[in-house]
């Protein structure tokens, strides 16, 4: 299985764009970058056709450690989470 990386994004958008590499890189950057602060302020990120990701927060509850069956205190976290749209589960069940 591949696995699509921040270059090959920006070589797709160079190649599709005609922009320099640079430009392409601070595009990906740029975009990435902004993804990232909208979800740290709490808003919820949506792209029409592909998805919404948005922060989840979880409570503190009590779990197992799971190599000792020791009992253990899962920390209060927030969570990133990414949920496809209709549209993109059609087509990658495809």
């Amino acid at each position: 299985m591949a696995t699509v990386t921040r270059n090959d994004f920006a070589n797709r958008l160079r190649e599709r764009f005609g922009l320099t590499t640079a430009d392409a890189y601070k595009l990906v950057d740029v975009i990435f970058d902004e993804i990232r602060e909208s979800l740290i302020n709490g808003e919820e990120v949506k792209f029409a056709g592909f998805g919404s990701f948005k922060i989840l927060t979880k409570s503190a509850r009590m779990g197992r450690n799971p190599k000792t069956g020791a009992p253990a205190v899962i920390s209060a976290r927030r969570v990133a989470t990414f949920r496809p749209s209709t549209e993109f589960r059609a087509r990658v069940a495809k």
